[in-house]
């Protein structure tokens, strides 16, 4: 849990952007917390007919979060899956390939520079040892941190990948992805927690327990990018560690009636239910409200108005999409009144 200031700070960062398959808007608010420790990536036009969205939402430090808004999406091309048309496995092997990219020397200096660890008396980074490197193998590298471990903070991922009418849908952590399909908001995404028996199983099968909600009286999250220290059992594979970047792959063919989707981090989750949110995003689509505005709006009906309230006092970070199905927008529709009663 981070730190709360004395008053929020609501000034947002937000873009949009628009192709022949979608349109989104996006906005990011650091809100009450003392840093910002989400982050988020938006590619329109990752590859040919092929869009990425992904939001990570940082814990320990925003350092992870940043590494991954960077890094995942490039790892998911480059993987001999994607080449092969298994975009579900490109998406798991990307995650996986996050933990592994952020150890040894050429993690650390990566995530020193994303940290900015710079010393102030000569304005040089810290330990840093420049040598040759390729992002393509991203080559281990001799240094005084070759056997770094990986970072003890942590980030959750939730990522879309849409290519033509599919999307695919990557999770671990508590940002969730839903969509609106005619209105009814349907969850693409589980929030990973430790209580959840499936977790639960696996918590305590590594070494770990839990308490209180939490891994070992620590973390609330049973899978994240990171969080290496819970990930040093020599004899168990990724997937089955205490804390664990295994991802949830979710496929879904879009079709008329598919609205749009909303990838965002728990700060709007711990404000509104799933259903809520898209209740509130199709009233602002209705009235033509821009993507980025709709999202804006959001952030500013969660945020509390003081942190005595406990929920709204997070960062937040929304991603809105709207979908473009048999080359046009999939508007959402007024409720006509008259089955509105009947329903009723």
């Amino acid at each position: 849990m981070g730190t709360n200031m004395s008053y929020p700070k609501t000034e947002k960062l937000s873009e949009e952007g628009e192709n022949d398959l979608l349109r989104y808007g996006l906005s990011s608010m650091q809100g009450w917390r003392t840093t910002m420790e989400d982050a988020h990536a938006a590619h329109l036009d990752l590859a040919p007919s092929t869009s990425f969205f992904g939001v990570y939402d940082g814990h320990g430090g925003n350092v992870v979060a940043k590494f991954c808004a960077k890094y995942l999406h490039q790892q998911v091309l480059k993987s001999e899956e994607y080449i092969a048309g298994d975009l579900g496995a490109s998406l798991q092997k990307a995650f996986f390939r996050m933990d592994e990219m952020m150890c040894g020397q050429r993690g650390w200096r990566e995530l020193a520079v994303l940290g900015e660890k710079i010393n102030k008396s000569n304005g040089k980074m810290e330990g840093l040892i420049r040598s040759p490197q390729s992002d393509d193998d991203w080559a281990f590298e001799e240094g005084p941190h070759s056997d770094y471990a990986g970072p003890t903070s942590g980030s959750t991922a939730c990522v879309a990948l849409i290519r033509n009418n599919q999307l695919f849908v990557s999770n671990a952590g508590d940002s969730r992805c839903v969509i609106s399909m005619n209105g009814q908001a349907y969850n693409l995404s589980r929030d990973h927690k430790p209580d959840l028996v499936i977790e639960k199983e696996r918590i305590i099968k590594a070494g770990g327990f839990i308490h209180a909600g939490r891994i070992n009286g620590s973390l609330n999250l049973a899978r994240a990018i990171g969080d290496m220290e819970f990930k040093q059992n020599k004899f168990l594979s990724a997937e089955k560690q205490i804390v664990t970047a295994n991802p949830d792959i979710n496929i879904v063919d879009l079709c008329d009636g598919h609205e749009f989707m909303v990838l965002a981090c728990d700060g709007i989750w711990d404000c509104l239910s799933s259903q809520q949110l898209v209740d509130f995003v199709r009233q602002e689509l209705l009235s033509g409200t821009k993507l980025s505005v709709v999202c804006e709006r959001v952030l500013d009906q969660c945020l509390a108005p003081s942190i005595t309230i406990g929920a709204g006092c997070d960062n937040m970070t929304m991603v809105l999409v709207q979908f473009k199905i048999n080359g046009q927008f999939s508007a959402p529709a007024e409720e006509d009144e008259s089955s509105s009663n009947e329903q009723n």
